[in-house]
């Protein structure tokens, strides 16, 4: 079966539950499902009923699709996304991504955890995505295009949404909260980096790096979807002393600062201007 029909079969099956466009999506990263609360939840269907989509095998990742409002604005929430490192292909990753837009969704707001590469951030920061390097073995474009879905050659010459990354800057000066912006790494996982790996990727122009996000961010913007990104920090690779790297470390600092992210996201979506 050929994507496009894949979706439609997805949407057709969304849609006997969803009576109107939503115009906003929302992607939850590692430990961040907490920010479902921020959510007016109407409807949460189970990944595993929505014709081809697929489980969400990693820790903290619920693997539900969250339909309700945030700020009075209808909103369709990824809780638990896929990775290309539990084995599924670059359509699978993206996928939601491109039910999304068929549901009508112009914005998407995806979360993430990630390790630091730059000295000036401290764990549980938070750094707004204002760029990405794509190091993934696997482009999610790869293969015969279908113009109904995007061009052939999107244009990548602004990933991340100049006017919100501004307006998300000055929500945060208004909450007294200290966010960063920077370049987001995306590599294929699971390993935590190696010292030298950090080295490497911040030397090439990296401030934060992680395992998801960048896949999905190329799908959006060959569907015509603005996009906002912000990793919580959860780790610092570049110190002068190695520092050892758990997973239960990482969702113990993304818990903590999940609920700064959650506010910011609440009144981003609640004034930013339609698409």
């Amino acid at each position: 079966m050929e994507l496009f029909d894949k979706i439609q079969e997805s949407v057709a099956y969304l849609q006997q539950f969803i009576k109107q466009e939503i115009s906003t999506g929302v992607i939850l990263g590692t430990g961040l499902g907490g920010l479902s609360d921020i959510v007016n939840i109407e409807l949460s269907i189970p990944y595993a009923d929505i014709p081809h989509f697929h489980a969400s095998t990693v820790q903290s990742h619920a693997g539900k699709l969250l339909i309700g409002a945030i700020a009075g604005k209808k909103v369709v929430m990824m809780s638990g996304r896929f990775h290309y490192y539990e084995g599924y292909d670059m359509e699978a990753v993206t996928f939601p991504v491109r039910v999304m837009k068929a549901l009508g969704v112009s914005t998407l707001i995806i979360s993430n955890a990630a390790g630091g590469m730059n000295k000036q951030f401290g764990i549980g920061e938070l750094m707004l995505i204002e760029d990405h390097v794509n190091l993934f073995p696997e482009h999610p474009l790869r293969g015969k295009n279908d113009e109904r879905l995007g061009a052939r050659f999107p244009d990548m010459s602004e990933p991340y949404n100049k006017q919100l990354i501004a307006l998300a800057q000055d929500i945060a000066k208004e909450q007294g909260l200290k966010v960063h912006t920077g370049v987001y790494i995306g590599l294929q996982g699971p390993t935590f980096e190696t010292p030298a790996e950090y080295r490497w990727l911040h030397t090439i122009g990296g401030d934060a790096v992680g395992m998801s996000t960048v896949p999905e961010v190329i799908v959006a913007i060959h569907s015509g979807i603005r996009v906002f990104a912000a990793s919580i920090i959860t780790d610092i690779g570049i110190s002068d002393v190695p520092v050892k790297i758990t997973l239960d470390e990482v969702l113990e600092a993304a818990a903590h600062a999940a609920p700064q992210l959650a506010q910011l996201v609440y009144t981003l979506i609640a004034q930013m201007p339609e698409a």
